[in-house]
């Protein structure tokens, strides 16, 4: 085993490939290393079911997992846990206070729509409030298009203990929260939540005909603006939007354009708290760009990370990171992930968080063989604004063969990290062995520098 720290030039190529800290077992499956940069705590069991997929009829699927979980961590170390049930067909939740105590005996029930699959939940609990929590998720409602999917979205005003009735914020027959690759393959979950620091809540959701779509909340969820059209259509598709605002009130969308095996990264800027955005500009890449995150800090500079695969869709990925110091134009994306050099022949879709000493954290899905189904998580930190990275790790207790794959049986599209200003991080993760069993896993931890 060996670490590196990856250096990056002034113009923002990295010097070096960065290299993972993997070693591998007498039978040839690997694991992490002991953790150089991160102290985590034992995994977190949250939820646990059964591992069966059946063929695909609709609502009367017979699907026996669970799923797609989400997380989110407030200022005062409150975490919230949101996955989907679906032999139950719901999105539930569970809050962990910071001394790790479930805060309910029972995981409550979000949406409450039973008989209607609900997939891939975006959660957050509020710093400062925490008895405000806001959930958004995929509901495969069949609509009268040739694709089910609504976006819905429901607070709890009681830390949690209950929910609102569902609101339906798309009202589409377009396959809401679909993003497409081609017309045969697609995604679920293309969505993205976020809260401003004054409160404003943004959703944005794309469709499988192509087009993304933006709402907002000025009063803390009760009504949600008409959504607005931002991009996208059935030539050029939108999907896997990420939305971030800065303390100064601009707000920062960013997802990726295209079909097949060309696509490119676009982000748009408003500087009116969302109420109408500016021109669409692009991120230069090479072959198929995919899955941005974006986020900005407290100095004005804003950090963007998305999944590249020169040759193509389908073919190996790597993690893209850009920084933009002026929020308007990106230097030169450059590598952080792995080399892909035997160890893991594959990284991609990320999740990308700040803390208040502004550290950049990122997260991946890792995928030891091409074509098949990921295993683990890989993570990395730049404590220097984004010129350098330290060497990617591998999540602790992320891997585990006699738990299975990773999960995401309905798209990887998810965001699996949060870091609270202390820089105390959230990690989510799913796991499913077939015919054996399904998980959702909760993992703590710190950057030890």
């Amino acid at each position: 085993m060996w670490i590196r720290r990856g250096l990056a030039a002034a113009a923002g190529i990295s010097a070096f490939v960065v290299i993972f800290a993997i070693i591998y077992s007498d039978n040839g499956e690997y694991k992490m290393a002991e953790s150089e940069w991160f102290e985590w705590e034992n995994a977190e069991e949250v939820a646990t079911g059964d591992a069966y997929v059946g063929p695909w009829r609709m609502n009367d699927s017979e699907f026996h997992l669970v799923d797609d979980p989400a997380v989110s961590i407030n200022d005062e170390g409150v975490i919230a846990v949101a996955w989907a049930n679906q032999e139950k067909q719901n999105i539930f939740m569970q809050i962990y206070e910071p001394n790790g105590v479930k805060r309910f005996n029972e995981p409550v029930n979000v949406s409450n729509n039973p008989g209607i699959f609900s997939w891939l939940p975006r959660i957050i609990i509020s710093s400062g409030d925490p008895e405000h929590v806001y959930a958004l998720w995929q509901e495969i409602v069949f609509s009268g298009g040739s694709h089910g999917g609504e976006i819905f979205f429901a607070k709890s005003t009681d830390g949690g203990k209950t929910f609102d009735e569902p609101v339906n914020l798309s009202n589409t027959e377009a396959g809401a929260g679909k993003g497409r690759f081609t017309v045969r393959r697609w995604f679920n979950g293309s969505l993205d939540l976020v809260k401003s620091k004054n409160g404003t809540l943004f959703a944005t959701w794309t469709e499988y005909e192509g087009a993304l779509w933006i709402s907002r909340s000025d009063d803390g969820g009760e009504t949600f603006s008409e959504p607005m059209h931002i991009d996208g259509g059935d030539e050029v598709p939108a999907r896997a939007p990420s939305i971030a605002t800065s303390p100064e009130g601009r707000v920062y969308l960013a997802w990726s354009a295209g079909e097949g095996h060309n696509a490119d990264i676009r982000y748009a800027i408003s500087d009116n708290n969302g109420s109408d955005f500016g021109e669409i500009k692009h991120i230069e890449g090479n072959g198929h760009a995919d899955a941005p995150r974006i986020a900005a800090d407290k100095n004005g500079a804003v950090h963007l990370v998305y999944s590249e695969s020169p040759r193509g869709l389908w073919s190996s990925y790597h993690i893209m990171y850009a920084r933009s110091n002026d929020g308007q134009t990106f230097n030169e994306p450059f590598q952080i992930s792995s080399d892909h050099s035997g160890q893991i022949q594959s990284s991609a879709y990320s999740s990308l968080k700040l803390d208040e000493n502004g550290r950049i954290y990122v997260l991946w899905e890792l995928f030891p063989e091409l074509g098949r189904r990921p295993h683990g998580l890989g993570i990395t930190v730049s404590d220097d604004g984004g010129e350098t990275f330290y060497s990617p790790e591998v999540v602790s207790g992320s891997v585990d063969s006699g738990l299975g794959f990773n999960g995401s049986q309905q798209g990887l599209l998810m965001n699996k990290l949060d870091v609270n200003r202390h820089g105390n991080i959230a990690v989510v993760n799913s796991t499913f062995n077939r015919d054996v069993s399904s998980h959702i896993w909760l993992f703590r931890g710190t950057f030890k520098n």
